[in-house]
Parts: C-alpha cells; structure tokens; sequence
C-alpha cells in the first residue's frame, strides 16, 4: 500500500507552511524550493486545499497561502479527501459481490485488506498532529 504523490505532497507542503507560526502568507514558490516539488504541482494541489477550506490565499507583493486553521486542527483525512484521494488496501469495491482478482468470489484475504484500510482511514481522520517538530 501506498499513498499517492498528490496526498503525500499535499501533506508536506501543509506541514512546511505550519512551521511558521507567524501566520503571514507563505509563497508556493518557497514551498516549491524547501520541500523539491514542482511548483506547477503545488498549484494544482492549493486549489482544491482552498476549495476545500484548508487555506486561503492572500495575493499581493507580500502573498501567499496561509492555514485557515492551526495545524492541530487538521486532520489528514481532510487533506487527503481536498486533494480527492483515500487510502485504498484493497482492488474491487467494498461491498461487491464480485471480487478484485476478477473472478465471482472475494479473494481469502479480502476481509484482512479491508479490514486494514478501515483502521488506516481511522487513524487518519483522528491524526491531527501532523505539523512537523523543531
């Protein structure tokens, strides 16, 4: 299992942005160049963050992207689902009958893999300290 560059930078660029304590508007090309992802990238990626209120921008000579909350009071669940991504252990859809390795039956560790991205998605909407330590 793996998370997706989209919800793995989305995290990381958050994280970057939360060490300022400040909350003064922090440039996506700063982000870009602290944490090595494409600012083209990180553009795509505030968008729906803003869509989905987890910043706002603030335009300007001095603008940027601050967090319209404390980083606390994130949790990565929301960051995963603004950038429209879940942690998915397992290939077929959940309540199907037919099973992912294509045949009518569910494969024998169906239950197991579910089972694992139910706790995970868990963890992640109750994880909310995410903001990196000093």
């Amino acid at each position: 299992m793996k998370l997706s560059t989209k919800s793995r930078y989305a995290v990381m660029a958050l994280a970057d942005i939360g060490r300022f304590k400040n909350n003064e508007p922090i440039s996506l090309r700063d982000v870009s160049i602290r944490q090595g992802i494409s600012l083209v990238y990180l553009e795509q990626l505030f968008l729906k963050l803003k869509k989905n209120g987890i910043v706002k921008s603030i335009r300007g000579k001095k603008g940027g992207y601050t967090l319209n909350k404390t980083p606390k009071d994130i949790k990565i669940s929301e960051i995963l689902f603004a950038v429209e991504e879940k942690v998915k252990t397992i290939g077929c859809q959940k309540h199907s009958k037919k099973g992912c390795n294509g045949k009518s039956a569910k494969c024998i560790t169906h239950n197991l893999w579910d089972e694992l991205e139910t706790h995970i998605n868990i963890f992640f909407q109750e994880k909310k300290s995410w903001r990196p330590t000093k």
